[in-house]
């Protein structure tokens, strides 16, 4: 049997007073997530273990089945993946926002929403003005960049943007874990030093990509924000893991995602117009995904706009990606692999997270999900949402039992 698993990111989300006590998925209309509720069989998944934030890069990991304890080094080395930088043993490689200060915080995490092509004048400009020996800024997608540290100390504090709107950034910079501020090895220099580099660079930044001192009036300025910072990690390939994959694809319009899919062994698909926003071309994924089940034993389709809907905390936006992701993704999936006459195929529909609009930014909370497949016995849920789900007859998985109940079904 081949595998697909359809993740919208974000997706989940609380009960909303403006929605009638619904959430977004309640109250949006999404008769193809509903189909696959009401046609397999549902329960509930937390994604985050613990001592992790819920980042999209823990989640998307732990669904995949992989032990976060044994191949978690945050979220750059997988943006470094993605766009090819092949780390050396002793680079630390952080994923780079360009964001959006005023009057002393952050206003936004994605700078705007700039296009790629914006994003790469600023990384050159960047690269021409700060980047040298152990320092190199790298161009990635919209507002998502990779930094270069040669010799850079892992063992750091940073604060993931978009876990913090409107807080003042100051107050967020770069710190020491504590115990490691004076601590080095012979590949490393020490975490101190690190911190002070990195907060160094994004005082820098705002000089240069503003001409402005940094920060000090109330209008929009452009500020990079290092994070997620890690060395190369070690991971074992799906098809090393689990024997019914012999191949896979992966495809998604977020370098994150993408570089999970390289470290674990999958083909990344680019999709041209995904965009990972609302705007995205849901019709060029869906159609690639088809193909790609055609010849390959396992496909992660990833859709992040609810994601950022959730982030700029836009109610109207997120109800409008959750029901794209259902009328020109999983529906047409559906339809699709209902007169499908090659090996069956198995549906796992999920979030990573919720991204809550009322708070608009990631939480720890179990998010539901759903398999479908020819011949599965349904177990009587009617609906995909968070309040359905939880009568499933999975109950509450964690972690890495979910890979092994889709794997199995």
């Amino acid at each position: 049997m081949k595998h697909i698993i359809i993740l919208g990111d974000g997706m989940a989300d609380h009960l909303i007073e403006r929605l009638g006590g619904k959430t977004p998925l309640q109250y949006a209309n999404t008769p193809g997530m509903d189909f696959i509720a009401r046609n397999g069989k549902t329960g509930r998944l937390a994604t985050i273990p613990e001592g992790f934030q819920p980042g999209s890069e823990v989640a998307n990991t732990a669904i995949l089945g992989y032990d976060l304890n044994k191949v978690y080094e945050g979220r750059g080395p997988l943006e470094a993946a993605s766009i090819g930088y092949d780390m050396a043993e002793d680079d630390l490689a952080l994923r780079c926002n360009i964001i959006t200060l005023n009057g002393g915080v952050i206003k936004n995490h994605h700078g705007g929403h700039m296009t790629t092509e914006q994003g790469d004048v600023l990384i050159k400009r960047l690269n021409e003005a700060l980047g040298g020996e152990g320092v190199k800024f790298y161009t990635g997608t919209q507002y998502r960049h990779l930094l270069i540290i040669n010799r850079g100390n892992k063992h750091i504090t940073c604060a993931p943007p978009h876990d913090h709107p409107n807080e003042p950034w100051k107050e967020l910079l770069v710190k020491p874990e504590a115990g490691w501020e004076d601590k080095n090895d012979n590949q490393h220099m020490t975490a101190g030093e690190t911190a002070d580099l990195i907060n160094s660079l994004i005082i820098k930044s705002q000089e240069i990509l503003n001409d402005t001192e940094a920060g000090t009036n109330d209008r929009d300025i452009l500020s990079v924000w290092p994070w997620g910072g890690g060395y190369r990690p070690a991971m074992k390939t799906l098809t090393e893991v689990y024997p019914q994959i012999k191949s896979g694809a992966v495809i998604s319009a977020v370098d994150l995602i993408k570089g999970i899919g390289h470290y674990a062994g999958l083909k990344v698909i680019n999709v041209a117009g995904a965009t990972g926003l609302a705007d995205t071309n849901y019709e060029g994924k869906t159609e690639a995904a088809l193909t790609a089940l055609k010849t390959s034993d396992f496909v992660f389709l990833h859709i992040e706009a609810s994601d950022e809907a959730g982030h700029d905390g836009d109610l109207e936006l997120k109800l409008k990606t959750i029901e794209n992701l259902d009328k020109r993704v999983v529906s047409p999936i559906c339809e699709a692999l209902q007169s499908w006459q090659g090996e069956p195929v198995s549906v796992a529909l999920l979030p990573d997270h919720p991204t809550p609009v009322e708070v608009r930014t990631h939480v720890d909370e179990p998010v539901p999900f759903a398999i479908w497949h020819k011949g599965i016995t349904p177990d009587g849920v009617e609906a995909f949402d968070e309040v359905s789900c939880v009568s499933g007859s999975y109950g509450l998985l964690r972690l890495g039992e979910f890979m092994r109940e889709f794997m199995n079904a």
